[in-house]
């Protein structure tokens, strides 16, 4: 009989996969998009432009706010999770290497959330301490109007945060007293009146504000004559080298402090400590921003190197 046509089958691309209806290798993470010409993958840009911001972000939150306050613990288990995340897309990189995939974009998310996860454990730690620690400090306890350093005693305002002095009470300068260790920590008692007191209980205090002898206290708004506040002093590491200074008053100036609480000296506490939360989140803001631009910018180099490299292959 006579022959008939043979039909043309379709050929698989050895690079790229087959055509319509083949099958073709798992690119969803590549550099570049399956095709004859190779594109750069916007899935993956999109994705490692993100996923560390989101990471850093989360981490920086975790570290900086209450959670770190209430359970220092669980913050620092976000630390974790993301040196897990690091290893994990590591891990993939390292497989696709072995498969002979592309590792590229897994190779950079790895290192995008290890540089991620340092950055906001640094800074966060920092945030909280330097700024929000403070604030969460005093806000968790008491506030004391009208108190009277000649009627008042320290024990009963043990749990004080922010005293408010009746109008008279001032700062007796020619009873401050320093202690020297590495810093200056400086002292003075706060007291209401001219007549001496049976404990003087409340103390101006500052750290490299004053000299070696009497009448020479700088520290806090010691000139403001409306001044008539104290924000607790709320430094474990430094409250000993204050008492050490009170206790050399009470041997110069032969005075008695039983119970002694230590205040920086102020006319509105509430500002002081709204501008410790006014800063660490103004902190926080400039952290999220700048790191939105520093992974920008790694991602541009990023997808810049991996298009330099398809071409010489």
């Amino acid at each position: 009989g006579s022959s008939r046509p043979r039909m043309k089958l379709p050929t698989m691309d050895p690079a790229y996969g087959a055509v319509e209806g083949g099958f073709q290798k798992d690119q969803s993470f590549s550099s570049f998009t399956p095709g004859k010409r190779k594109r750069l993958n916007l899935v993956a840009i999109f994705v490692s432009l993100l996923t560390p911001w989101v990471l850093f972000c989360s981490i920086f939150a975790a570290l900086s706010f209450q959670l770190h306050y209430w359970s220092p613990s669980a913050a620092w288990s976000s630390v974790a999770a993301g040196l897990a995340l690091t290893g994990i897309a590591a891990f993939f990189a390292r497989r696709n290497q072995i498969r002979e995939q592309d590792p590229s974009w897994f190779t950079f998310a790895a290192l995008a959330f290890f540089a991620a996860t340092v950055l906001a454990a640094i800074l966060g730690d920092m945030n909280y301490w330097y700024n929000m620690r403070p604030y969460y400090d005093i806000e968790n306890i008491n506030s004391y109007p009208d108190v009277n350093p000649a009627r008042e005693r320290g024990q009963q305002l043990m749990d004080a945060g922010r005293v408010y002095f009746e109008d008279g009470t001032g700062l007796d300068t020619s009873k401050s007293m320093s202690f020297k260790n590495l810093d200056r920590y400086c002292v003075a008692p706060i007291i209401s009146g001219e007549a001496p007191l049976m404990s003087y209980d409340f103390w101006a205090v500052g750290v490299n504000c004053c000299g070696l002898s009497a009448n020479s206290f700088r520290c806090g708004e010691y000139s403001n004559p409306k001044a008539h506040a104290g924000l607790r002093l709320m430094s474990e590491d430094q409250r000993p080298f204050f008492r050490l200074a009170v206790q050399q008053a009470e041997a110069a100036y032969n005075i008695k402090a039983n119970h002694p609480l230590f205040f920086y000296w102020m006319q509105d506490p509430v500002a002081e400590i709204m501008h410790y939360k006014t800063t660490g989140f103004a902190w926080a803001l400039a952290a999220i921003a700048a790191h939105f631009a520093f992974n920008l910018l790694c991602v541009g180099g990023a997808a810049f190197a991996f298009s330099k490299l398809a071409h010489e292959f």
